[in-house]
């Protein structure tokens, strides 16, 4: 399992280790990552996912999973999570269509 943030991609980064004298060595900076469910409103489902703890900071403000995915560009995120993320937006599309046709038969 590599250690990449399922929904933001976020990746091990590199750098160095700076000693009194100056004299550097490579490290790596890993990404504080969890395990998380999820709720999905939309898809009524539960999303297991392995994500870094500022993305729980970023779903959590921006609302719950379904809001983070619509709002998310499909370019940062992983193949499983932009399928999730199509799913969920057919769903609020349906619903959006339901809401409407009650509406105007009303």
């Amino acid at each position: 399992m590599s250690r990449c943030c399922e929904l933001t991609a976020k990746t091990v980064m590199t750098g160095n280790h700076v000693s009194h004298s100056n004299k550097k060595t490579r490290r790596r900076f890993l990404p504080n990552l969890i395990h998380v469910t999820l709720f999905s409103e939309q898809l009524n489902q539960r999303v297991r996912l392995r994500i870094a703890a500022a993305t729980l900071r970023s779903v959590e403000k921006r609302g719950g999973l379904d809001a983070f995915l619509r709002k998310e560009k499909e370019s940062a995120l992983s193949p499983k999570i932009r399928f999730l993320r199509r799913q969920v937006i057919k769903e609020s599309a349906k619903e959006k269509k339901l809401s409407q046709q009650k509406s105007q038969n009303s």
